[in-house]
């Protein structure tokens, strides 16, 4: 009973002394590549570096309890710390300011409360209204907004903020003389290298080897006096507990981005968890996902945390690097809380430029045009939702590009819906199957019949379109006297519907046309019983197959 509750007390209480090394391994490379990443995605989110810090601590000891996955990776990411600094810089606060990181604790309670709702409630399939060409469009939009925001680091000169990534990168292109040479040079000099390691030594703690070359440079050359901007002091200690400040207005105008962020960060959690987990073979349960996530954001809220999720990159590097239990997260945390307690002044010199270039490196890999290209091949219509969020997400902003296109997605799913795929059915008497006839043309077709496929289920919206297609068959076959419904595809009807159906058939039946069902499945066939169908039709609703149909009609 307990382990339901608190998942790790089942890895905890069979835990395999053989895991050991792996899970200390893993422990020690992903704390390497964590601590930079921390901080650079604190200063993404407008947060001093060291909250970055203190994401990576309490958060990951919280959810290795209470998550059900062994490998994922959680603590800050870029995606999260850019919805961070979008949604708390609209209540006009200044990045890097107290109110601004009190309202950033303010929603990672949000943001955990309703995780964590989701995962009691068991709403994890909500998620699946996020469709992958929304989150690619999405993710791609936001890996560009995120790079090119941090030009001004990049550069080492003050680009204007709260403009689209249009206006930031024109900016950036007029003002390109007033580039800090020695910043660009650093920044240059580390996306090289990170770019190098990722490519031929993806194992290798890269961040942290540009991270201590940087500072070293700094430090030695004094190179922060020649206008290079450093991260400059970094408190030391382990977080206190405090209690988030709130109030009824500000949480009403971080509600929207704490959905968002618990929606988009949940899908980024679980589709590499379950990735992980397939390889493994082993369950990873969406609800209790949500259970962890939203208890880690909840109890970092009080330890001076912003939002978590599972990263991408850290938990392929975790699962690589030999993690077998959550036990490696919790080497992670505490590995970070060392750092945070005796060696933070070792980041007085670190170069903004390179936590840029960190940030840089990592979300430009999001960018995923195969996955357009590939949509476009398959299915244009996902093709068109992707470009449709990417532009909107551009150009109109976080929040309102992935509304736009999870509404344009579901539009897509309802105009689907509502025109279904139906299918003229001939006869193969060689494999003595039914087939559509548009593919094989050889098909049997009977005279005076007509067999109709309905590849859905069938409700109010799509009922005039299938009425239509049925008045049509009828009116190009003036001779026609049977009209045979194969249902074996049809999941479920509604109630509208079969009225519909039952008005139609009559009339039909006027100008001398018999409907027959065949392959009506059991739910199906117990509606149109409570609907009376059984007295007013008999056996016209129960043939098994078509060929039973045709059978009765002394067709076959």
């Amino acid at each position: 009973m307990l382990e339901k509750i608190i998942p790790a007390f089942g890895w905890l209480k069979n835990y395999n002394k053989k895991d050991l090394s792996g899970d200390l391994s893993a422990g020690l490379i992903v704390a390497i590549m964590l601590i930079p990443q921390g901080m650079a995605y604190a200063m993404l989110a407008g947060l001093p570096p060291v909250i970055g810090l203190y994401a990576s601590t309490i958060p990951l000891i919280v959810y290795a309890l209470f998550g059900s996955s062994r490998q994922l990776a959680v603590g800050p990411v870029a995606m999260v710390s850019l919805l961070v600094f979008t949604g708390v810089s609209a209540l006009g606060v200044e990045p890097g300011s107290n109110e601004f990181v009190s309202y950033a604790l303010l929603l990672a309670l949000m943001v955990g409360v309703i995780q964590f709702a989701m995962g009691v409630f068991r709403l994890g399939f909500l998620v699946n209204f996020l469709s992958h060409a929304v989150i690619s469009g999405f993710t791609s939009a936001a890996a560009l907004i995120i790079g090119f925001s941090q030009l001004k680091n990049l550069l080492g000169i003050s680009l204007s903020s709260g403009h689209t990534i249009f206006d930031v990168l024109w900016e950036a292109i007029t003002r390109i003389g007033e580039t800090h040479i020695i910043t660009f040079i650093i920044g240059a000099l580390s996306i090289a290298a990170l770019i190098l390691f990722k490519k031929f030594a993806p194992r290798f703690p890269a961040p942290l080897i540009v991270v201590a070359g940087s500072t070293l440079a700094v430090y030695f050359l004094g190179l922060n006096e020649q206008g290079v901007r450093i991260v400059g002091e970094v408190p030391s200690g382990i977080p206190a507990f405090s209690l988030p400040a709130y109030d009824l207005g500000s949480i009403q105008v971080l509600l929207p981005i704490a959905l968002t962020i618990s929606f988009v960060g949940f899908m980024e959690s679980i589709a590499v968890a379950k990735a992980i987990a397939a390889k493994e073979k082993y369950k990873v349960d969406s609800n209790k996902e949500l259970n962890g996530l939203g208890l880690a954001n909840i109890a970092g809220s009080f330890f001076s945390a912003y939002p978590v999720t599972g990263g991408f990159s850290r938990s392929a590097v975790n699962y690589q690097a030999g993690a077998r239990t959550g036990l490696a997260t919790i080497i992670t945390a505490v590995l970070i809380l060392i750092t945070l307690m005796f060696f933070t002044s070792l980041f007085y010199y670190l170069p903004n430029a390179v936590l840029a270039a960190i940030i840089m490196v990592a979300v430009f890999g999001l960018i995923d045009v195969k996955e357009a290209v590939h949509l476009f091949k398959v299915k244009p219509i996902d093709g068109w939702t992707l470009v449709l969020t990417f532009i909107a997400t551009l150009t109109l902003g976080i929040e309102q590009g992935i509304l736009i296109g999870v509404a344009f997605s579901l539009i897509v799913f309802i105009w689907r819906s509502a025109y279904p795929h139906t299918a003229e059915l001939g006869y193969l008497e060689k494999e003595g199957v039914f087939r559509n006839i548009k593919r094989f043309p050889e098909a049997k077709t009977y005279p005076e019949t007509k067999i109709m496929r309905i590849d859905a289920s069938i409700y109010f919206a799509n009922m005039g379109f299938l009425e239509e297609k049925v008045r049509k068959a009828i009116d190009e076959n003036r001779d026609l006297k049977y009209f045979i419904m194969d249902f074996s595809a049809v999941n479920a009807v509604d109630a509208v519907a079969i009225d519909e159906m039952e008005e139609a058939m009559h009339n039909f039946g006027e100008a001398g046309v018999q409907f027959y069902f065949a392959g009506v499945k059991g739910p199906v066939r117990d509606l149109l019983s409570k609907a009376g169908w059984d007295k007013k039709f008999g056996d016209k609703i129960y043939f098994v197959d078509v060929k039973q149909a045709l059978e009765a009609i002394g067709k076959m």
